[in-house]
């Protein structure tokens, strides 16, 4: 049996179970206070999240010499009849007790403000209060902006009251991610719960995979928090939230692939040992090959220029590679432990019939086989036709106001700021450069179309000139995270490169959006092809042929293109939401692509398997009855996994759980089942090119199981 099989033996033994049970009691004993560090250890600042090369990077680096790394928080007030003179007085007050403030890293002293709306009658004023991010993280801003908060709304007495800026967007995110841990784990696991009940119909066997898998996450987050500790590895909130879908799911579904082979074998052997080494033997291949299709397309994100795509990828692959481990050692382990009753109350005896002979998915085969050709052609057509909503997707960038799905706080003091100052204030572009050309650089700045007349200006509290550099900050006219503005931050570029020997770099705000929807376009045009090659070598190996790759990767682009279709409908249409984020194609084409795969990698090994002892067609239809069922519930958990991100008020995740879960259903209930089979059907033995399989007349082979009992005598 080879490799596979000793293994196999190793872990499901009379003996080695309870070895491999003890060892990962104490793995988990050691790890479990470790993985509850992870989210501490999260960097969340944009200098982790954009890459090392960005221009607003560098200025980020730049700026510590000047000041602390700071996210303002704007404080608004308005009143649209006019302030009154007990709402300037209070305003007054507010400035006076913020400029006070040090707790949870206020610079109060560098407060500015407040500044009133340039009328006669102002009707708002706004003041201006750097946090430092140094001081308590990007995790602090929260903190920080409650207190500021309770000073601005004390007896404001119908005076409107907001705080916006990066630390209030920053404050109302954090408020979003927060329990997000906790949030995608129980809405993980009751999805897990709710399938496992429907396809298992059994209590007491559905609490081994969940007890495999939640071990697998808690080793995986206690891994990546010693990697991220120790080692540099660069985790946020986003990477963190994603490696618990992605092990609930993957592990999931190498449990259900796992458990469906093992019923199997328990109706040929009445030793369960015997029946779960054989399972493991042929199981095995499928569920590595499915796990390393997924972890090495995560690594490819490595190559990516974003610093939050590229620390995906091995906070991922450790997910999954672990997810494996625990699902091939710790899950089969625990399956021969509890014996045959776990499966109560359908329990499979010895010599009883395998009911997915003749279930639906051998009924959906036989009727496929009846007209294969035209079958996959308009299956083709019709997930051309749903490609067709591609047309609308807007992957260029959401604002922030847009980032959530619903209007906190500093999206409406935004709005309200924008009513009365420059839409750009509380976010200013900053210009480092040699205090040489101090004077040139401030002219050219103050001349660049988009920047608001007379505010180039050097902040307060920052020093003058430090280290042969000076510091110069300017006020947008446009709205800090819109077209326009983006647009300034490249006139600035063009104009203050342009200014001799001043070295200068722009960064801010707008800089590190519009830096960050470059590289994650560079990113999107680099990954796709790399992570569609790496899939289609690990396919040509395992299946060893060449056509069925081939096949498989364009019925996944074009499931790909499918679900990104339907999904880009729904969110305009029915959903509202007005855009995608740059970063919404390449997620959800990995996702897809690496995870979608699964499928049709559980469905061609069996075919393979098959069609080595009874030809193609009897094989493909006889690997699709075998595995319709446990496919279909493997997709609906991970489909269910991945709109558990819906649960989060932020559109970015919302939006790649619904493509997601969109997709894995699609790629489950019509690519895997329906395309794929009647390809395989139409293409007969062609399919196998060019491997000994591509022969009309080939010698049939022993059955797999009869192989097995003939290694197992041997």
């Amino acid at each position: 049996m080879g490799g596979t099989g000793r293994w196999a033996h190793l872990v499901c033994g009379r003996r080695s179970k309870w070895v491999v049970l003890v060892l990962w009691l104490v793995l988990l004993v050691a790890v479990s206070p470790l993985a509850q560090k992870l989210t501490d250890e999260q960097k969340n600042d944009s200098s982790t999240w954009l890459p090392g090369s960005a221009e607003s990077t560098q200025v980020l680096d730049l700026q510590k010499d000047f000041l602390p790394d700071t996210a303002p928080a704007v404080v608004v007030y308005a009143r649209p009849g006019g302030l009154t003179e007990t709402d300037r007085a209070k305003i007054t007050q507010d400035a006076a007790s913020l400029k006070a403030m040090t707790q949870h890293g206020i610079l109060g002293a560098r407060t500015v403000g407040p500044v009133l709306e340039k009328t006669g009658d102002p009707r708002a004023a706004q003041i201006i209060v750097p946090i430092s991010v140094d001081a308590g993280g990007w995790n602090g801003l929260a903190d920080a902006v409650k207190d500021i908060r309770a000073t601005a709304d004390a007896d404001s007495a119908g005076l409107e009251v907001h705080i916006t800026g990066p630390g209030g967007y920053a404050s109302d995110s954090a408020e979003a991610f927060k329990g997000l841990d906790g949030t995608l784990l129980f809405a993980a696991l009751a999805v897990v719960v709710v399938i496992l009940l429907l396809t298992y119909r059994s209590v007491s066997l559905l609490f081994l995979p969940i007890i495999s898998v939640v071990g697998a996450l808690f080793t995986a987050q206690a891994v990546i928090y010693l990697l991220a500790k120790h080692a540099g590895l660069v985790v946020n909130a986003q990477s963190a939230g994603i490696l618990t879908v992605l092990v609930f799911g993957a592990g999931t579904d190498y449990a259900l692939l796992l458990v469906a082979r093992y019923r199997e074998e328990l109706r040929r052997h009445e030793d369960r040992h015997e029946a779960m080494a054989l399972a493991l033997h042929r199981a095995g291949p499928a569920v590595l090959a499915s796990a390393s299709t997924v972890a090495v397309s995560m690594l490819c994100l490595m190559a990516a220029e974003m610093n939050s795509t590229s620390g995906l990828g091995p906070v991922a692959a450790i997910g999954v590679a672990i997810a494996l481990l625990a699902m091939t050692t710790l899950f089969p382990a625990l399956l021969v432990i509890v014996g045959r009753w776990v499966f109560w109350p359908a329990v499979p005896h010895m010599g009883s019939e395998e009911p997915t002979r003749s279930g639906l998915w051998a009924r959906v085969g036989d009727r496929i086989a009846q007209g294969p050709r035209a079958v996959w052609v308009t299956t083709a057509v019709v997930l051309g036709v749903l490609s067709l909503g591609l047309i609308g997707l807007k992957a260029d960038g959401l604002t922030t106001a847009q980032g959530f799905t619903g209007t906190p706080d500093s999206v409406v003091g935004q709005q309200v700021a924008g009513r009365y100052f420059p839409a750009g204030a509380g976010q200013p572009l900053v210009v480092i450069a040699n205090a040489g050309a101090a004077d040139q650089v401030r002219t050219a700045l103050g001349s660049v179309q988009g920047v608001a007349p007379g505010s180039v200006t050097a902040p307060p509290g920052v020093p003058a000139e430090k280290n042969g550099r000076v510091y110069l900050e300017a006020t947008l006219a446009s709205a800090a995270d819109s077209t326009q503005a983006k647009q300034t931050v490249d006139r600035a570029r063009d104009t203050l490169h342009a200014v001799p020997g001043a070295a200068a770099k722009v960064g801010g705000g707008t800089a590190v959006i519009q830096d960050a929807n470059r590289a994650t376009s560079h990113d999107n045009m680099l990954l796709i092809p790399m992570i569609l090659a790496v899939v289609l070598l690990i396919l040509g190996l395992l299946l060893r042929a060449l056509v069925a790759p081939l096949i498989l990767i364009a019925t996944v682009v074009l499931s790909f293109a499918a679900a990104l279709g339907v999904s880009t409908f729904a969110f305009h249409h029915l959903f509202g939401f007005e855009g995608e984020d740059t970063s919404f194609p390449l997620f959800v084409f990995v996702f897809l692509v690496a995870l979608g795969i699964d499928y049709n990698i559980f469905l061609m090994t069996r075919i393979r398997e098959e069609t080595a002892h009874s030809g193609t067609r009897t094989g493909t239809l006889t690997g699709l009855a075998a595995t319709g069922g446990v496919i279909t519930s493997a997709g609906l958990v991970l489909a269910g996994t991945f709109a558990a991100l819906g649960t989060l008020p932020l559109v970015g995740f919302a939006e790649i759980g619904f493509a997601v879960a969109f997709g894995v259903l699609l790629d489950t209930f019509v690519v895997r089942s329906i395309l794929v089979s009647a390809i395989t059907l139409d293409l007969g033995h062609h399919v196998w090119w060019p491997s000994k399989l591509d022969a009309p007349g080939a010698p049939p082979q022993a059955a797999p199981h009869q192989q097995d009992d003939l290694a197992q005598r041997s």
